[in-house]
């Protein structure tokens, strides 16, 4: 089947509808190892965790959950665990070494085996063809914010559908380029580590282009390609009822998600958000004509990446004290043209990335986009949290409190699917512990426990319970 396949029947009460997607998601950095191996050239990850103080623990991803050796052994366990789907990343100095040129076959040769692996398993492969692992050479010469990366990144995925496009036909043109240009180009806790805001919202356009592009480039290339955008959408609250913390939902709502959503899905840019940003680049001087007809290529779903709400409020020295960033300590702010909000830490229960749980966001999120972005298929791309996971004496991994967050947000899911919007699917994040970008590996996402030591796995209690899921197409009672 395919990621955007109607569904068959409504949700009742306790189950969800038939033919919905089951997944589980992975990026190439976090989880492949291999780092050198058959061609791969450095990534913009590879120099960023080699640099002094950037990465927890000094960690890297050179060897991460070693996936790369591992695919069979990998997909068995998907299989056993009954994924209908897995979402996983190309990564493109493995697929094309320094990022211009020729394909590397060895680096091919190895999504052809994953693919294989997949398929011959009853498991439908999506692809994502860029989760943040820029080649270096790019990044020297100006990274996403040179214009030119944009049709590097169509040159790349060309390679890379004409090799699989006649297996796969879903494909992700760009996961969470939000995090790409603003913690990747304005705070500096994500590759490249730049600290430079004009640079980060040109990043935002150029990878924008790109994903124009690439949709153009799926057409193409791939037949029956269903193409797709994931977006870490946020559900954004504003601390106390007032016009000025109104307007700061509003403001941060603008370079959280319009700025994505409106040129996407609506051909244009949202225009308190260029006033906002006017004072750091002539907008006029960065969007070419034609730009926004190629960002806006229909696609054919939506996918939508959540975690945790968003808590603001008008900076007027009364607010609350404002939290840190959920993605890692910064003296610098991803949130350009937003320096007079303050980000509050939302009430309730934290995961260990200390972000809030609240389910509500994601049915926020959801009914949001169905409201007024309609008649578009949308499909939870990501959705997880991080505890202190550890096996005990028996071997076990009781991670109670991931079921929890998993099973109230899978509430929510639900819900939506039964307020009428069009959900198709759900893909956990993610199917094991790996590298978790600033953090190294001391955060823990997997419903898979890896021990990095010997690169054994174990099902943890939520790996069982996800699999009792998919199987009854519906969340078990509560006990």
């Amino acid at each position: 089947m395919t990621v955007t396949q109607p569904v068959t029947s409504a949700a009742t009460d306790a189950s969800f509808p038939t033919g919905f997607l089951w997944g589980s998601a992975t990026a190439a950095y976090q989880v492949e190892g291999a780092w050198n191996e058959d061609g791969r050239t450095p990534s913009i990850w590879d120099t960023f965790a080699r640099t002094e103080g950037a990465v927890r623990n000094a960690d890297t991803g050179d060897i991460a959950a070693d996936h790369y050796h591992r695919v069979t052994e990998d997909v068995a366990l998907m299989a056993d665990l009954g994924l209908t789907a897995y979402r996983f990343s190309l990564a493109w100095p493995r697929v094309q070494p320094g990022g211009g040129g020729a394909a590397n076959p060895a680096g091919l040769a190895f999504y052809d085996r994953l693919v294989d692996e997949l398929l011959g398993k009853g498991i439908t492969p999506v692809i994502t063809a860029y989760h943040w692992d820029l080649p270096q050479e790019l990044e020297d010469a100006g990274g996403w914010a040179n214009r030119d990366t944009a049709y590097r990144f169509a040159d790349y995925l060309t390679l890379a559908a004409k090799r699989l496009g006649d297996r796969v036909s879903t494909w992700t043109t760009l996961n969470e380029p939000w995090c790409s240009a603003f913690l990747g180009y304005a705070s500096g806790v994500h590759a490249p580590g730049r600290r430079e805001p004009a640079s980060a919202l040109m990043a935002v356009h150029h990878l924008l282009l790109g994903h124009g592009l690439g949709v153009g480039v799926l057409r193409e290339h791939v037949p029956n390609a269903q193409t797709s955008i994931v977006l870490n959408l946020q559900s954004i609250r504003p601390s106390r009822p007032t016009p000025a913390d109104d307007a700061a939902a509003t403001k941060v709502d603008g370079l959280a998600n319009r700025i994505f959503l409106d040129p996407i899905l609506r051909g244009h840019y949202p225009e308190d958000v260029l006033a906002n940003t006017a004072h750091l680049l002539d907008w006029s001087a960065l969007v070419h004509d034609g730009d926004l007809a190629e960002i806006s290529r229909p696609i054919d779903a939506l996918g939508v990446n959540y975690y945790t709400p968003t808590l603001v409020a008008a900076r007027d020295g009364n607010s609350p004290a404002v939290r840190q960033d959920g993605h890692g300590a910064t003296s610098a702010s991803p949130w350009v043209g937003a320096d007079d909000v303050d980000f509050l830490q939302p009430p309730g229960e934290l995961t260990m990335m200390q972000w809030a749980v609240d389910a509500t966001g994601l049915y926020d999120v959801l009914a949001r986009i169905s409201r007024e972005y309609p008649d578009l298929p949308l499909m939870v791309a990501e959705n997880g949290a991080a505890y202190d996971d550890y096996l005990d004496p028996t071997g076990r991994i009781r991670d109670t409190e991931r079921i929890d967050y998993l099973r109230s947000h899978l509430t929510e899911v639900r819900r939506a699917i039964t307020d009428g919007v069009d959900v198709r699917g759900y893909f956990v994040w993610s199917l094991l512990d790996n590298f978790e970008w600033s953090y190294g590996y001391s955060r823990r996402f997997g419903i898979v426990f890896v021990d990095f030591a010997t690169q054994r796995r174990w099902r943890k209690d939520s790996a069982t319970w996800f699999s009792q899921v998919i199987a009854t197409n519906a969340l078990p009672e509560q006990k």
